[in-house]
C-alpha cells in the first residue's frame, strides 16, 4: 500500500490504497518511517504522492478509533521528512485531510491539482494536531489562518490554498509527475552533500 520507485538520486513514494481515500494504516505509516529514514543517506529528492483522485484522507477510520490517531507514527513520519537532507517534494494529486496534512506540510514544497481540497478537523472530531504541524503550518500561511484551519474546521480549496502559500504551484493531474520531476531536476544534478548543505540554511519552523 505504499510504493517506492527510485530512478537514481530521486525517491518516489505513492500511497496507494484507492479504495479508501489512501488512509493511513498503522502499517502504512510505519513502512513510510521506514522509507524516510533510508532516504537520509540516499536520496537527493523525495516525491511523496497518492494514487487516484484523493491524496490521502488522513488515519483509517478503524485504527483511528483504536488509538491510531494519537500515534507517534505520525510525527516519526513528518519529524523524519522534515530532517532528509535532500529536496522533499509533495505531489497532492487530490484531498489532503486529517494526519496526513503533517507529511506535506514536513515537505520543502508543495505541488497540487486544481480539484485538491485540505482539512484537518481536529477540533470537531476531538483530537489534537500533531505536534509539529500548527508550526510548520503557521509559517506558510500565518497564525490566523493556520487557526481557521486548525480551530474553526475551514476547508480550503485548491485556488484559495496556493494564495495563502500553503501550496506552491497548481499543476494539472497528467503533468503532477512530471512537475514534481522537474523540480528535482538541479537537486539530482548535484551531490549529495552539496545538497544537504543548500537545507541546512533553511530551519524547520517546528523545531525552533
Amino acid at each position: 500500500m505504499i510504493r517506492l520507485t527510485r530512478e537514481g538520486g530521486l525517491w518516489t513514494v505513492t500511497l496507494d490504497r484507492p479504495d479508501k481515500a489512501n488512509a493511513l494504516t498503522a502499517t502504512m505509516l510505519a513502512d513510510l518511517a521506514a522509507i524516510v529514514e533510508d532516504a537520509g543517506g540516499e536520496a537527493r529528492a523525495l516525491v511523496l504522492t497518492g494514487t487516484g483522485s484523493v491524496f490521502s484522507a488522513g488515519a483509517d477510520l478503524d485504527e483511528a478509533r483504536a488509538g491510531l490517531a494519537t500515534s507517534p507514527l505520525w510525527e516519526r513520519v513528518s519529524g523524519g521528512i522534515a530532517r532528509l537532507p535532500c529536496l522533499t517534494v509533495a505531489a497532492i494529486n487530490g484531498t489532503l485531510a486529517g494526519g496526513a496534512f503533517g507529511m506535506a506540510l514536513a515537505c520543502d514544497l508543495r505541488l497540487a491539482v486544481p480539484s485538491a481540497r485540505f482539512f484537518y478537523p481536529v477540533m470537531r472530531l476531538g483530537f489534537l494536531p500533531q505536534p509539529s504541524d500548527p508550526a510548520r503550518l503557521s509559517a506558510l500561511v500565518g497564525p490566523a489562518r493556520a487557526k481557521a484551519i486548525l480551530m474553526a474546521g475551514q476547508r480550503v480549496g485548491a485556488a484559495e490554498a496556493l494564495a495563502w502559500g500553503l501550496v506552491d504551484r497548481l499543476v494539472p493531474p497528467d503533468e503532477l509527475p512530471a512537475a514534481a520531476a522537474a523540480l528535482s531536476a538541479d537537486a539530482l544534478g548535484a551531490n549529495a552533500a552539496h545538497v544537504a548543505a543548500i537545507k541546512g540554511f533553511f530551519a524547520d519552523p517546528a523545531a525552533r
